[in-house]
């Protein structure tokens, strides 16, 4: 996801093990959804929608309570249930605060099926209003917890399930949807069904419907795998045109990490709170994204890239959302590096220093903040800007092979899967055969990071650099290249900073122009000047 603006974030209360979460979400583990089936039913003359939800489960040891995450009605807003079977009966169950509380009948077969009737009103989740051309539209905006809105399901990315959706709409709408679609028909009311199926686990954060009136054009095709552009019918060719480089962002993506998880990748002109929505195969642009000219690119490699890390790898914590924004952060800039050189890398990482230092002024927490609790807020520079740059230092850290090992090790372990943070420490460290506890504990779960003073001098054939660090909470262990400039051109040395206040001697033939620290911005550390 990208995002329009920067959430608030708490401060950091201390110090915690890698492998907790404070995420406190009630996940049942002992349920496991295999499959939704959401049959929505659209229409022109009020915003209610009527639905039929099939949801089979597998009980993992005997039939337990479980329960699933749907709005009630409330005013204007939310859903009344008119019916829950169990299979072909009635299923027991009770419905408050916001939970369908299911008390499983059978006790025989590991999976049941249940059918869940409702309607009403969505207050968010399905966003039904109109586009900036004024024609009516229904988008899914489900991030992070909305699903819950307009669909019964476990609305959290631990469990994740395959979906199909029906949509029956007016006639005159184009649906596309999270999936393949499998079926167009026209029905004898004015209606048209449109269905797309979704075999992979996806969580409900990521699954959406688009339903408006689109152009759409099949873009390109990579490996088998369709990729297309869904647009305003008044923007149709500048749509198109900016949207066409997601074919080669797909290709970058699975040549490099690994195979594409979803049955196609649909990119989709649409309504969203934010600047970019990853959705599972079909991502939705914010509706200024089309331009005509094509500025769209980093955009859409970042949310991209969240097929993989996010989509695919999914955290199992919204506390450990980094392994989703700070992934596609930093692989987006991966991206941009391949087709524009490593001078385009600088430029957006010295760019992200910068915000992140910024940031970091008013809001001094760690990327992995465990006093969040509402993962509406685990969004921030932290975990977008900052998670990116750790895995910038990370690969200056295990160099070009070990990183992209380690990458594809992790990636083909946990796809279609849930992670945690010491998840992806531990397939780098078994790739790299580097011990990175300190490394991961320091940039992700301790606050902020050095900043430092510094001077030199040159004499007897040797530069004395001094560095003091300046925070006081941390002294942080970092390597750190010396540019030595002469006569125009630039020399690297490299150090290893581990001292509040170091002294190193660095020998040399001539006196140095001028020094530059990390001219190739490998390090994140906040330059405070000269001693």
């Amino acid at each position: 996801m990208s995002k329009k603006i920067v959430l608030s974030l708490s401060l950091f209360l201390g110090l915690f093990q890698l492998s907790v979460a404070q995420d406190v979400y009630a996940k049942n583990e002992l349920v496991d959804v295999q499959s939704y089936v959401f049959a929505l039913h659209l229409n022109d003359a009020s915003n209610e929608i009527e639905g039929e939800s099939k949801v089979t489960v597998r009980f993992k040891k005997g039939a337990v309570p479980f329960s699933l995450d749907l709005i009630q009605k409330s005013g204007e807003f939310g859903m009344e249930i008119s019916k829950v079977m169990e299979n072909n009966s009635q299923a027991s169950y009770t419905y408050s605060n916001d939970k369908i509380n299911i008390v499983p009948k059978a006790t025989s077969d590991s999976v049941q099926t249940y059918t869940i009737k409702y309607q009403g009103v969505p207050e968010r989740g399905l966003v039904i209003s109109s586009t900036k051309f004024g024609k009516r539209s229904f988008f899914g905006d489900n991030w992070p917890n909305l699903a819950r809105h307009w669909l019964p399901s476990v609305d959290h990315p631990y469990d994740k399930a395959s979906v199909e959706f029906r949509i029956t709409a007016p006639d005159h709408y184009d649906v596309v949807a999270t999936g393949k679609k499998v079926e167009e028909s026209h029905l004898e009311n004015g209606y048209k069904l449109t269905i797309y199926n979704e075999p992979a686990p996806v969580a409900t954060k990521v699954m959406t419907i688009g339903v408006t009136e689109f152009a759409s054009r099949i873009v390109d095709n990579i490996d088998g795998v369709e990729v297309s552009a869904w647009v305003y019918p008044q923007n149709r060719l500048e749509g198109f045109g900016d949207y066409e480089v997601a074919g080669n962002v797909l290709e970058y993506f699975m040549d490099h990490i690994g195979p594409y998880s979803y049955a196609k990748l649909a990119n989709m002109q649409a309504k969203t709170q934010w600047g970019g929505l990853e959705n599972a195969g079909t991502i939705a642009y914010f509706e200024n994204s089309v331009t005509g000219n094509k500025t769209v690119e980093p955009l859409i490699a970042h949310e991209i890239a969240h097929q993989w890390f996010g989509n695919s790898a999914t955290e199992k914590s919204w506390n450990h959302v980094w392994l989703s924004e700070g992934f596609a952060t930093y692989f987006s800039i991966l991206y941009l590096e391949s087709e524009y050189g490593d001078e385009r890398r600088k430029k957006e990482l010295a760019i992200d220093k910068k915000e992140i230092f910024d940031y970091y002024r008013k809001n001094p927490a760690p990327i992995v903040d465990l006093s969040i609790k509402d993962p509406m807020k685990v969004l921030s520079t932290n975990t977008y800007q900052k998670g990116g740059w750790v895995l910038n230092m990370l690969r200056h850290k295990l160099g070009d092979g070990a990183f992209w090992d380690g990458i594809q090790n992790y990636y083909a372990k946990y796809q279609n899967s849930n992670v945690l943070t010491n998840d992806f420490r531990h397939e780098m460290e078994e790739v790299s055969g580097e011990n990175l506890e300190s490394f991961f504990e320091q940039w992700l779960f301790v606050k902020g990071h050095p900043q430092i003073k510094w001077s030199w001098d040159y004499s007897n054939g040797k530069i004395n650099l001094s560095i003091q660090q300046l925070q006081d909470h941390h002294v942080f262990q970092f390597p750190l290249e010396i540019g030595i400039v002469k006569d125009g051109k630039l020399t690297i040395k490299a150090i290893e900073v581990n001292q509040r206040n170091q002294n190193i001697q660095i020998e040399i033939r001539n006196q140095p122009d001028s020094i530059v620290l990390d001219p190739n911005q490998w390090t994140l550390f906040e330059d405070m000047g000269k001693m």
